[in-house]
């Protein structure tokens, strides 16, 4: 089980002495899982427990909010990934003017020897930390040595056998920049190799306009304050996973319904071979909190002339995704 703080003073007095990394982990990629997998090894080798402390909100949403990059997960995913990544802990740190204003070495006092008793601090090489980003890693390693913690610099370039290849044959460094930008232009499949996992939206079933439903293709609308990017418009194949954790196979569908004059964007998901006769509401969908993962984009979205044509290629939609689902 993992734990879960959402402030230092939450932390027992006896957890520590601590394996402690600090990130914001927005996607949790595989550079993130890189950093993450040196800490619980040490963590094990030294025989203590291993924390990751992240902000929420992100720190960019209080600094300059006007163009704040929109997330790639919501906190509960980014939770769930970092339990997954085997840490013991989570300290979920309320970012605030205040906390962005203490020093570097306030922030390592207080959060990290005070709160956590770090005995060893695993970190990125391009970590910043403390009022103004002051603090990097030389500043970090300072502060080990005069009082009394290890620190251990990592590298969150492809090694680690996952090279991720950008442009056919250059190497890139796993970012949440570089997921972002899959995203945008739909590329599920290069922000999965990034992430090393399917991408994921996470958010409640609400009622849509049930247009899907008279078309005679059912949807699970997520409401519009889910969390996780929305990628671009068009068709998906994907997954949908109920409160139960049961994985739905589905043909997902992101836009503003061009063929209906649609106007705001919406993630909807068509669940595929549901026993005959079976409708959304037989899933008890509505009012759950589902997930929704992207496993391939199958088109753009298109406006077509009138329901029928547009029932002809969602037929076709469905039937590409199940074969790619299906794995033929």
């Amino acid at each position: 089980m993992v734990h879960i703080w959402n402030d230092p003073t939450e932390v027992p007095r006896d957890f520590g002495p601590t394996a402690v990394t600090i990130g914001n982990f927005d996607g949790v990629h595989r550079g993130h899982q890189h950093v993450l997998a040196l800490l619980t090894d040490t963590a094990r080798r030294q025989g203590i427990p291993s924390v990751a402390v992240t902000f929420e909100p992100h720190p960019a949403q209080v600094h300059r909010p006007e163009s704040a990059p929109e997330l790639i997960m919501g906190l509960q995913d980014k939770i769930d990934a970092l339990g997954h990544a085997g840490v013991d802990a989570v300290l979920v740190m309320k970012y605030t003017l205040d906390l962005a204003a203490m020093t570097p070495l306030e922030f390592v006092q207080q959060i990290l020897l005070d709160a956590l008793q770090a005995g060893h601090v695993v970190v990125g090489h391009d970590l910043r930390f403390g009022a103004g980003n002051s603090g990097d890693v030389a500043t970090m390693q300072e502060l080990g040595d005069q009082l009394g913690f290890g620190v251990q610099v990592v590298n969150e370039y492809g090694a680690g056998g996952f090279p991720v290849h950008h442009d056919g044959d250059e190497d890139r460094r796993c970012s949440s920049t570089w997921v972002r930008e899959a995203l945008s232009e739909g590329d599920v499949v290069t922000a999965a190799a990034i992430l090393g996992r399917p991408h994921r939206m996470r958010g409640e079933v609400v009622h849509g306009a049930a247009r899907g439903r008279d078309l005679g293709f059912p949807t699970a609308n997520l409401s519009h304050d889910s969390t996780g990017y929305v990628p671009a418009d068009g068709i998906y194949a994907g997954w949908l996973v109920d409160q139960a954790g049961t994985r739905w196979p589905a043909a997902i569908s992101v836009g503003s319904n061009p063929t209906f004059d649609g106007v705001s964007r919406q993630v909807e998901a068509h669940v595929i071979d549901r026993p005959e006769g079976e409708v959304v509401d037989d899933f008890n969908l509505y009012g759950q909190t589902v997930a929704v993962e992207f496993t391939q984009r199958l088109r753009g979205m298109v406006a077509y002339r009138g329901p029928e044509a547009l029932v002809e290629q969602m037929c076709l939609d469905v039937a590409q995704a199940h074969e790619l689902l299906s794995g033929r």
